[in-house]
């Protein structure tokens, strides 16, 4: 980690900081805001974030978190589960505050796939974390969970069903007596994603000069078992305290059937064969959490212990198939043996305090993470006729990532006439060591203090003008810092970088917000800046498949404009847009080993655009959203456009049972090309998520 310079160390002692989600609920009430008057709003705008009510959105009934996420405002979702806000990729996911492990890494795609979208009550999006916020270096989405507090016992079960076989079931139920509350619920779920993916690759081979090219072509339908359930304790212990606790467990399980078409062309001829697989894959997550609330003269103090793991199993054999009908040389039959497994954990403890002052709020805070990720990786050859397996040394490894940070902040929020400033940092120390299968490697250690500035200026009741900024690290995920090779398919491997620096990123808003009775707009303008990039490095090995690591360097900047509105047109009808446009710049070091001192630039106009709509009449609600990503660039590449068009009716059949039906991405736009131009590499290839799903569904209530 890299130390301030002094002139953030003089903007921390000038710039305002906004509190941490865990004292976010406190703040509220205490921040101006923008919102409109109507009861319940479904979007309201803050001065740190948007707020969205999607406890009875139609499309979370029977549907998913990445389906909730989808028709958020400012938030963009691909069909495979990448996540950006205001277009900025780099985002941490948060449930009720908290990080998890499954929302973590490679696996949180999975996990906003078959999280139940009914569990959520609203979502947070802050764009621009304060200091007291370990957002990682990005933008936060905050999860928030329902809450059963009404006396009383109440029961839910839900049931849908789609095409393509896919079908899912849940019950929820709570009892509410006296001090004492207590809530679970169980889901099973069988959902599916058929993919397909094709790519070419032209390549000089460095080590001889020989030209090579590569194709491949894929094609899979991943059918996916989810079984969940959770429970949680609410209990009262006086007036003013209270002490909460949960647990959540979910089960993954799949089989995809996968044939990869390989082609490989050099000046030596050509080799055609398909390379089959068909897992079983195989996840599980688990969380629990204890809360301690108490409440005094003017004054919060909350206390969380939380613990959250994810395991998984990744069945890489495969058998090699000659291609008959293809113009190639017989391949004889061969087969392999791998597997990658991967164990993630989180343990985390937090203390928040705040206290009212004459001129507003003190707060202080200590935030304690471990986090451990154990990977393994097995392959080998296997022989045909005995079915020997002789393992391959260069991709059977294994090693683990242990990070340990400590994070200490104090904030104080100022009100001056027409201002509200929050000041504040964050110091944070962070432990890093890498132990591999054979060997060791040495301890990384590092502190850095984060300044930012939060602050607003009412220029009448209903028009804000707010400025935001902050400076933070973004730590290397646990896989990148891999020492070893990894396989990937025939012609592509992986190989991590445990010498990776953290991304050292600057970032800066300035906006206003207006509200009225049935309006409320916003708009902004940001600038964003990483040093250290983190890219990808590519090289071919002495069999000529592609070895793909990471690596600091280059430079990142994005520069834009964002505007959003919310139109409450009549009591029925509700519209909202938002949208971006900004211009991204790379610098990146050529991967030719030749030209690495000259970096390559790239620039583009790039944006997103969301619509919504919203339409309440007797028992029938109905909503449509539509998201587009423009065209952006990559590290020496870039990628396609995407769309999709997601829409959603319910019906309210009676007081307790209503029926929904849910189409997403109707137009089926999620299929998005990508490329690569380096120096010795050339690269052009499309995937395609097939997303496009009907649901019919229903719902039914008691108590």
């Amino acid at each position: 980690m890299r130390r301030p310079l002094p002139g953030i160390l003089l903007l921390a002692a000038l710039a305002p900081v906004s509190m941490p989600a865990a004292q976010a609920q406190a703040q509220d009430e205490a921040t101006q805001t923008v919102t409109i008057t109507a009861p319940r709003e479904a979007v309201i705008r803050k001065v740190d974030k948007t707020v969205v009510d999607v406890a009875t959105l139609a499309r979370a009934q029977n549907g998913t978190a990445q389906d909730v996420l989808q028709a958020t405002p400012e938030v963009s979702v691909t069909a495979d589960g990448k996540l950006s806000v205001k277009g900025n990729p780099n985002v941490t996911v948060l449930v009720d505050g908290k990080p998890s492990a499954m929302l973590s890494g490679d696996e949180r795609a999975v996990a906003l796939q078959t999280m139940r979208g009914a569990d959520i009550a609203s979502v947070e999006v802050i764009t621009n974390p304060s200091a007291a916020y370990d957002a990682n270096g990005g933008a936060i989405v905050n999860l928030v969970l329902k809450r059963h507090r009404q006396p009383g016992a109440h029961g839910q079960w839900r049931a849908s069903l789609a095409d393509q076989g896919l079908w899912n079931a849940g019950a929820a139920g709570d009892i509410t007596a006296g001090k004492l509350g207590v809530h679970a619920s169980v889901a099973y779920r069988q959902d599916g994603t058929q993919k397909w993916r094709q790519s070419t690759t032209d390549a000089t081979h460095p080590q001889n000069g020989m030209s090579e090219s590569t194709s491949q072509t894929s094609a899979v339908f991943v059918r996916r078992i989810v079984r969940s359930a959770s429970v949680g304790i609410d209990y009262a212990l006086t007036d003013t305290d209270s002490v909460s606790v949960s647990a959540h467990y979910n089960q993954r399980g799949s089989r995809p059937w996968l044939d990869v078409r390989n082609v490989h062309v050099t000046a030596a001829g050509q080799t055609v064969f398909h390379r089959l697989s068909s897992g079983p894959n195989r996840q599980s997550d688990q969380d629990a959490s204890a809360t301690y609330t108490g409440q005094g003269a003017g004054s919060v103090l909350k206390a969380v212990l939380a613990h959250s793991s994810t395991r998984s199993l990744v069945d890489k054999s495969y058998r090699d198939v000659s291609a008959a009908d293809d113009p190639a040389p017989a391949l004889a039959a061969s087969a392999g043996r791998g597997a990658t497994g991967a164990v993630r954990r989180l343990d985390q403890a937090t203390l928040d305090w705040t206290r009212a002052a004459d001129a507003g709020q003190w707060g202080m805070g200590i935030d304690v993470q471990q986090e451990t990720s154990a990977l393994a990786n097995y392959q080998a050859q296997v022989a045909p006729d005995t079915g020997a397996e002789t393992p391959d040394p260069a991709t059977t490894n294994g090693y683990t990532v242990a990070t340990t940070l400590a994070a200490a902040y104090l904030t104080d929020k100022i009100r001056r006439g027409r201002w509200e400033v929050l000041l504040g940092g964050r110091f944070e120390r962070m432990t890093l060591q890498i132990a591999p299968s054979q060997g060791a490697l040495p301890t990384q250690r590092g502190q850095a203090f984060n300044p930012s500035v939060h602050a607003v200026y009412a220029l009448s009741d209903t028009l804000d003008v707010t400025l935001s900024g902050r400076r933070s690290l973004q730590r290397p995920d646990p896989r990148d810092l891999n020492p070893f090779t990894t396989y990937v398919d025939a012609q592509n491997r992986v190989r991590g970088n445990p010498g990776l620096q953290p991304q050292l990123l600057t970032a800066w808003e300035l906006g206003a917000n207006i509200g009225g009775r049935r309006v409320s707009a916003s708009v902004g303008a940001f600038y964003r800046r990483s040093r250290d990039t983190v890219i990808d490095a590519r090289s071919f090995g002495a069999d000529h498949v592609l070895v793909t690591s990471r690596r600091n360097g280059g430079q990142a900047r994005a520069t834009g404009v964002t505007g959003a509105i919310d139109w409450t047109c009549a009591t029925a009808l509700r519209l909202g847009i938002d949208g971006g446009a900004y211009v991204a710049q790379l610098d990146t070091p050529d991967l030719d080993q030749q030209r690495a001192d000259r970096n390559v630039r790239q620039r583009q106009l790039t944006g997103y655009l969301t619509l919504r709509a919203g339409y309440h009449a007797g028992p029938d609600d109905v909503s449509l959203d539509a998201q587009w990503q423009a065209a952006g660039i990559t590290p020496l590449g870039g990628y396609g456009a995407t769309s999709g068009v997601n829409v959603a009716w319910k019906r309210s059949v009676s007081a307790t049972l209503s029926l929904t039906v849910n189409g997403n991405d109707i137009f089926d736009g999620s299929r998005r090309s990508w490329r690569t131009d380096a120096g010795t590499l050339r690269q052009r290839g499309a995937d395609h998520f097939v997303a496009r799903r009907w649901y019919v569904g229903l719902v039914k209530k008691f108590g």
